[in-house]
């Protein structure tokens, strides 16, 4: 086994140190829940009729008796969500395989799913980032009745995903897998899609050419094919050993896709306490996991989102993670993957390339992952190097290519992209806040220019279309994290930003607010922490003050002299006068409660 990079190491041990205290009380609460609440020890009988009321007799005896395992199925089911859809017939799959591996499974509960696609740019993305916290709580509730030995967790996309982790930790002694949904094929290319987007944005085009493009790229059952939050999320689950090995990008609808889904339900009534190989998903999310995570964020570019999500989904496990950490991470992990925004490939082509088993061979030979971890594989993240495939109609596991079959799209530790990673911790008098710099070109790495300060993305976008601006400047735009509005994708910016840098200005963006997964091209310093809403000083800028945004050197700072930034007054922006509508009102509580980006949105604080 190689031995691991002094780095890796050394961060590693940190994080351990960090969490030394809050990791014991996680694991001594869990442990002491496996022992008090065994599954379906404390019910009494009129509990399990309960529980048992809708099943076949034959089910009821077994359960009731004690002699067959019994899954919950955590779903987040629906047929508006393209990554989601597919989820409507897994159920009875796991249930068939479940009878036929001598245990039982049922629907615990369903979770909401919404999709950032669909509501980006509007009220809805409002309580995007919080439906995560709802997710996590209401995974819990499906938990709760206790009768199960174990749990699927049915998940895909950006908040959802992340939603799943952190409520199946309160329940950390239960042995879980999750279980992904796959890609939608191939569209129009992202290149494609970005060009009409910001033809759109120019005015070039009008909608019905949009749209039409919009189809052309979003056009089935899957995951969108770009590397976002969703198709991020889908890789942090393998790396972290909470896939089947390979399962992550296998297309939906197919047999191997279906056969994968029936192996999840059998390999998790093989690790039930009932049995010999327990493994209970504590066991799994330690800080060897974690930082694996990260690692692997940073060799394929992945989504800014993990920033916050990665960092509360440790923290449902009581480790305790930094953008620090991410940081220096990054700076000794080479860039591997070129996958949308990051190049011009699309997940199906990183897949095909060689795909996770080829990008973890990688990187364990390199010695920047931790091979010894508990995966619900067992022990080892060398089982991740090996490929689902059918034999005669039977899933088999052989091993995955060791050479890349597109070094366009997958490269080698000794040919990288980049020399470092994907994400860089950006630091100066406005605060903390992170940059995804692998989808900047180096020529737009570094720009200085006059300020424009924006309360909305709406505002920043008028500008534009009254002609304001054709000139170089650094967008600020305040109020926008967790606190002030649930802090949502301003997708509307992108398209915007890109056309004039597109057309020769030096152009960034500064804020308190979040971009999407699929950050692009424009240099954009993204969480300002503490936000404005916190009393963050990226509300001190005014029109007109120099900022410098230096990707490279990791700093962002508005040259104003230190006496006069100290006097001004943080200015908060316009509230929204509508801002309890349309179910926003109901996340008000989540918001006040909420931790910084850089501590995760967590609204679980005591």
């Amino acid at each position: 086994m190689t031995a691991i990079h002094d780095r890796i190491a050394a961060v590693t041990e940190r994080v351990r140190a960090r969490s030394a205290a809050s990791r014991a009380a996680y694991m001594g609460r869990t442990m002491k829940a496996a022992a008090a609440y065994p599954a379906r020890s404390s019910l009494g009988c009129a509990n399990l009729a309960h529980a048992y009321a809708p099943m076949a007799a034959g089910d009821k005896h077994r359960l009731a008796s004690g002699a067959a395992p019994n899954i919950g199925i955590i779903t987040s089911y629906n047929d508006m969500l393209s990554a989601h859809q597919p989820y409507e017939q897994y159920p009875e799959i796991i249930r068939r395989a479940a009878r036929l591996a001598g245990g039982l499974a049922q629907v615990a509960g369903g979770v909401p799913a919404m999709c950032d696609g669909v509501t980006q740019g509007n009220p809805g993305m409002e309580m995007s980032l919080f439906s995560r916290d709802v997710i996590a709580m209401s995974t819990a509730i499906g938990l709760s009745h206790n009768v199960y030995d174990a749990a699927l967790m049915l998940g895909v996309c950006d908040k959802i995903v992340p939603g799943l982790v952190i409520g199946a930790l309160q329940y950390g002694h239960l042995p879980t897998i999750f279980v992904p949904a796959g890609p939608m094929t191939s569209g129009i290319s992202n290149a494609e899609k970005a060009r009409v987007r910001q033809q759109y944005a120019l005015g070039e085009v009008g909608r019905d050419a949009l749209l039409d493009s919009e189809m052309k790229a979003y056009h089935g059952p899957g995951t969108c094919t770009f590397y976002g939050t969703a198709n991020s999320n889908q890789m942090l689950m393998e790396v972290m050993g909470l896939h089947l090995p390979g399962a992550a990008f296998v297309h939906p609808g197919t047999p191997l896709r279906d056969a994968l889904t029936a192996a999840s339900a059998r390999r998790v009534l093989e690790i039930t306490a009932r049995g010999n190989d327990f493994i209970p998903i504590a066991a799994i999310v330690d800080e060897k996991a974690v930082i694996n995570g990260i690692v692997a964020l940073m060799a394929t570019g992945g989504s800014t989102n993990h920033t916050i999500h990665l960092v509360a989904m440790a923290r449902a496990a009581g480790i305790v993670i930094t953008w620090d950490d991410f940081d220096d991470i990054s700076a000794v992990t080479p860039l591997l993957a070129r996958v949308y925004p990051n190049g011009k490939a699309d997940v199906n082509h990183f897949h095909a390339a060689g795909g996770m088993s080829l990008l973890i061979r990688e990187l364990l030979a390199a010695g920047l992952l931790h091979d010894d971890v508990t995966t619900v594989m067992g022990r080892g993240l060398t089982a991740y190097t090996q490929e689902p495939a059918l034999q005669d109609g039977h899933l088999v596991w052989q091993d995955g290519p060791a050479v890349s079959g597109d070094p366009a799209v997958l490269a080698t530790v000794e040919k990288p992209f980049s020399t470092d990673g994907g994400l860089r911790l950006m630091r100066g008098n406005m605060g903390r806040g992170v940059i995804k710099i692998s989808a900047v070109a180096p020529a737009h790495r570094h720009v200085r220019a006059p300020a424009i300060v924006f309360d909305t993305q709406e505002a920043l976008a008028a500008a534009h279309k009254r002609g304001e601006l054709q000139r170089d400047f650094v967008a600020v735009l305040i109020s926008q994290g967790p606190r002030a509005n649930g802090m949502p994708e301003l997708h509307q910016l992108m398209p915007v930003l890109g056309a004039l840098q597109d057309q020769g200005f030096r152009v960034g963006l500064v804020t308190d607010g979040r971009m999407s997964g699929a950050s692009g091209k424009v240099p954009m310093v993204i969480h300002l922490s503490p936000e404005v809403s916190m009393g963050g000083p990226i509300g001190r800028v005014r029109d007109g003050d120099m900022i410098t945004l230096d990707a490279e050197a990791g700093t962002v700072v508005a040259e104003v002299d230190q006496a006069e930034w100290d006097s001004r007054a943080v200015r908060t922006g316009v509230a929204d006068a509508l801002a309890d509508t349309l179910g926003r009102g109901l996340f008000d509580g989540l918001r006040l409660r909420c931790l910084t980006a850089e501590e995760g949105a967590w609204s679980f604080a005591a």
